[in-house]
């Protein structure tokens, strides 16, 4: 009797913090309505595969935003928009199940928002590789412009990278210190990680086509500053893979470790002939994570890369993990603290070219 008790208690709480967020985001709604502010659509950068078979996964958020603000999926990492710093861009209202119009190479779609208003669709194409333009309408509006990255079909290389103390340096997730890089800090103001961006486009321009794809626990609101920042950083191009933050069914906030074994596997699912690359680094869980996907998908992992943290940012990450090293018979690691001498080991791995003198680590 206890327990059911103790189980109906923790269903009654997750039910009250779904319903307070609800009316929160309703607030929030009709609070920005009287303002005069429109429905509109923020596209993200997605990714899909070309051929007979082709298909697309789009990704987009319905939020409320004042008539003539300029949404696009811009490229250009000189475009400093209003709200550069973290905390502006968790104040746009959502809209939830908001009806929206795709449309991609003459074919039109209808989807509809989720509950917190994003767009994450898989659709059906037949697009050549390479990048495509996607443009989503909602209401009368003029349509805005997002990106896709399609993958060539026979596509055998590809990236996987984490995002936090991966590509930026952010000490998470210390409470004080994530909340000031996420809300407070400037965006030019956060810092890359040494030697990252040269390494990833390093790998990348040594495998033509392979797609690049940023997983990370962050939020969706998020995803343009760190298009801009990466861009401005000279980061690979590729799409984003965030989530939403906030209760769900059964639990008081999302997972992030489920987010990113989820879209691991639905990767591997995706696309069965790539062999990913797996970045990311030992101040949180992702060599757990990388070392269960290359046990689970051998053939799919050549490498899992974990960037060694200082020991200052070791410290306020929580600690490092270094024990899941060399569990995964057949699948190299690669363990050190910059991009540089990443890339020099995964050279003499035979999986990228050696690097010129000049970009030599020991030079």
């Amino acid at each position: 009797m206890k327990d059911g008790k103790k189980q109906h208690t923790k269903r009654a709480h997750k039910e009250f913090a779904l319903a307070l967020e609800d009316r929160w985001q309703d607030f929030r709604l009709k609070m920005s309505q009287r303002r005069g502010d429109k429905v509109a659509v923020v596209p993200y950068r997605g990714y899909g595969r070309s051929g007979e078979n082709g298909w697309v996964r789009v990704f987009a958020r319905v939020v409320m935003a004042k008539p003539g603000s300029r949404l696009e999926d811009l490229h250009l990492p000189a475009v400093v928009e209003e709200g550069v710093r973290g905390w502006r861009h968790f104040i746009s209202p959502t809209v939830a199940e908001y009806p929206v119009t795709i449309r991609i190479n003459g074919a039109t779609y209808d989807v509809y928002s989720d509950r917190g208003g994003v767009i994450d669709e898989r659709l059906a194409v037949n697009l050549e590789p390479g990048w495509h333009h996607v443009e989503f309408i909602v209401d009368d509006s003029e349509p805005v412009s997002g990106h896709v990255f399609m993958v060539n079909e026979k596509q055998k290389h590809g990236i996987i990278c984490d995002v936090d103390d991966t590509v930026v340096v952010t000490m998470l997730p210390r409470p004080l210190l994530a909340a000031w890089n996420s809300f407070v800090i400037d965006e030019h103001a956060r810092v890359p990680t040494p030697g990252m961006a040269v390494f990833l486009d390093r790998f990348a321009t040594a495998h033509p086509g392979a797609p690049t794809l940023y997983l990370s626990t962050g939020a969706w609101n998020t995803n343009r500053a760190l298009s801009r920042f990466m861009a401005r950083n000279l980061f690979p191009d590729g799409p984003l893979l965030l989530t939403d933050w906030g209760p769900v069914e059964g639990r008081w906030f999302r997972s992030g470790i489920q987010h990113k074994v989820d879209n691991l596997r639905r990767l591997a699912r995706e696309f069965p002939d790539i062999s990913w690359l797996l970045v990311g680094d030992d101040g949180q869980k992702d060599p757990n994570i990388y070392a269960e996907f290359a046990r689970r998908y051998p053939d799919n992992v050549s490498a899992i890369v974990i960037r060694q943290l200082t020991p200052s940012e070791a410290a306020l990450a929580g600690g490092r993990n270094a024990a899941i090293m060399n569990t995964t018979p057949g699948v190299p690691w690669v363990y050190e603290p910059d991009g540089g001498r990443i890339a020099a080991r995964l050279a003499a791995l035979g999986l990228m070219p050696e690097a010129p003198d000049a970009l030599h680590p020991d030079h």
